[in-house]
C-alpha cells in the first residue's frame, strides 16, 4: 500500500471531519429540534435505514469475501447522487462515504495479502474446507464481523439510494431523520470496528492508523446538520403554514426554493408530483398522507405561478369571465376526468387527485381502476385534498374567478387584506 497517497487520504479525512463550521447539532435533548417551527414527527419518514432481516448475507463459495467489500466500498464512494441531494446530505452522508472509504483501504490491504494469511471463506459457521492456517488466523467471530460489515455496508448504500432517486421535497422534509438514520449506521460501524480482530494480521502502519483513525471517527460521530439545509426546510415550513391561513406565498421565496432544490420548470415539478404520489402509496398514516398532499398542492401552484399554466388540452380549455375574457385553467388545477376546474378535490388510493363528483361518478359506474394510471384502486376511500383546494381558491382570486364557498379573506404575503 502506498504510504504517501494513505497519509493525504487520512489528512483530508480527519480535516473533513473536524470541519463542523456552519453546523448545528441536535444535543440528547433535542432542543434544537423543539425550537423548529415544525418538529420532525409531522413528516413521518420513509427514509429508514434499511434493517439487517433485509439483507441476507450471500453465499460465498463463489467468490471471495473480501473482494465483495472491496467492490461494495468502490460502489457507495462512487455513487453519483444529484446536486439537490448532495447540497441536501452534505453533512450526514458525505460524512459515512469518508468513513467507508477509508474503509476500502483495509479491505484492499487484507485483498492484496489474503495468499499469505491463507483467507478462503465459505460460510461464516464452517471452515472444513479451509487450511490449517485459515482456521487459525479467520476464526468465525472475524468471518461473522466482515459479513456484518457487509450487511451494514449494503443498508448504507440503499440509503444513500433511496434519498437520491426519491421526492426531493421529501428529503428536504425528513432531513433530521435522514441525519439521525446516517449516524446509527454509523454507531453500527463502530461497535464492528471495535470487534475487529486488527491484531490477527500483519498490517503495515499506515493501515493500522487508517483503521484507529475509522475508530475514533465512528466513535465521535454525532446527528449533524447543515443550517442551510435546515434554514430551507424552515421556509417550506413557513410557506405550507401561510397556506393553510390561506396567505399568498411570496413568490422570491417560492421561487428560491424552488432554485435550491433545481426544480425549474413544468417537467420538473410534473416528476417531482409523480415522486410524491409514489410516496403517498408506501404511506398508510393519514397525517403523513395529508402532509404529502400538502407538498404535491405547494408545487402545482408553484408550477402555476413560477413557470406558467400547463398546455390545455382541445376539450374544455378555458374558462370564461365575463362572457368576453377567457382565462386558461392550468391542467394541474383540471380534473383529469372532466377536464374542467377542480371544485372539490379528493385524493384516490393511488394517490391521484380528482373532482369528487367525478371520480365519486366513476365508481359508482362500475369501476375499480384509477381513470389516469388504470391501477386497481385498493379502496375507494376519498380523503379531501385540503391543500390543494386552498391553492387552487388562491389562484381563482388572482384570476378574479369565482370559487364556491370562499369566506375567508386572502393576505397577500402575510399583509393586509385584499
Amino acid at each position: 500500500m502506498k504510504s504517501h497517497h494513505n497519509h493525504n487520504l487520512l489528512h483530508s479525512s480527519f480535516t473533513s471531519e473536524n470541519n463542523n463550521n456552519s453546523i448545528l447539532q441536535l444535543n440528547s435533548n433535542n432542543q434544537f429540534t423543539k425550537n423548529m417551527a415544525i418538529s420532525p414527527q409531522t413528516f413521518p419518514t420513509t427514509k429508514r435505514p434499511p434493517s439487517e432481516s433485509s439483507f441476507i448475507s450471500p453465499n460465498f463459495t463463489n467468490f471471495n469475501l473480501l473482494h465483495s467489500l472491496l467492490y461494495l466500498t468502490k460502489q457507495i464512494c462512487s455513487l453519483n447522487a444529484p446536486p439537490w441531494c448532495r447540497f441536501l446530505l452534505n453533512k450526514t452522508s458525505s460524512s459515512i462515504i469518508r468513513k467507508t472509504q477509508l474503509l476500502g483501504l483495509v479491505f484492499e490491504d487484507l485483498t492484496r495479502n489474503s495468499d499469505s494469511i491463507s483467507i478462503s471463506i465459505t460460510t461464516s459457521t464452517s471452515t472444513s474446507t479451509s487450511t490449517s492456517t485459515s482456521t487459525t488466523l479467520c476464526s468465525n467471530s472475524f468471518v461473522l464481523c466482515l459479513e456484518e460489515m457487509y450487511i451494514v455496508l449494503h443498508r448504507i448504500k440503499a440509503l444513500i439510494e433511496d434519498c437520491s432517486n426519491g421526492s426531493k421535497f421529501a428529503v428536504l422534509m425528513q432531513i433530521e431523520t435522514i441525519a439521525d438514520n446516517f449516524n446509527k449506521l454509523t454507531g453500527e460501524l463502530s461497535t464492528l470496528l471495535d470487534v475487529f480482530p486488527i491484531h490477527q494480521f500483519n498490517f503495515n502502519d499506515d493501515v493500522l492508523e487508517i483503521v484507529h483513525l475509522i475508530r475514533k471517527q465512528c466513535s465521535e460521530s454525532k446527528l449533524l446538520l447543515g443550517e442551510e439545509q435546515v434554514s430551507l426546510r424552515n421556509d417550506v415550513v413557513s410557506v405550507l403554514e401561510g397556506i393553510k391561513r390561506e396567505i399568498i406565498p411570496n413568490q422570491e421565496k417560492l421561487a428560491s426554493i424552488f432554485e435550491k432544490l433545481e426544480i425549474r420548470d413544468s417537467r420538473n415539478c410534473s416528476s417531482e408530483i409523480e415522486s410524491l404520489q409514489e410516496e403517498i402509496q408506501n404511506r398508510s398514516e393519514e397525517q403523513s398522507k395529508s402532509d404529502m398532499f400538502a407538498l404535491i398542492g405547494l408545487i402545482r401552484y408553484a408550477k402555476c405561478v413560477l413557470f406558467g399554466a400547463s398546455t390545455p388540452s382541445s376539450r374544455n380549455e378555458t374558462l370564461r369571465r365575463n362572457q368576453s375574457l377567457e382565462v386558461v385553467v392550468p391542467a394541474d388545477y383540471r380534473c383529469p376526468i372532466s377536464l374542467e376546474l377542480i371544485r372539490d378535490p379528493v385524493v384516490v388510493a393511488t394517490g391521484q387527485t380528482y373532482d369528487r363528483a367525478s371520480i365519486k361518478l366513476w365508481i359508482e359506474s362500475g369501476h375499480n381502476t384509477c381513470p389516469k394510471t388504470a391501477q386497481t384502486l385498493a379502496h375507494t376511500d376519498l380523503i379531501p385534498n385540503h391543500a390543494l383546494r386552498n391553492m387552487i381558491a388562491l389562484w381563482c382570486r388572482e384570476q378574479k374567478i369565482p370559487y364556491e364557498d370562499e369566506t375567508v379573506t386572502v393576505k397577500i404575503n402575510g399583509g393586509g387584506d385584499q
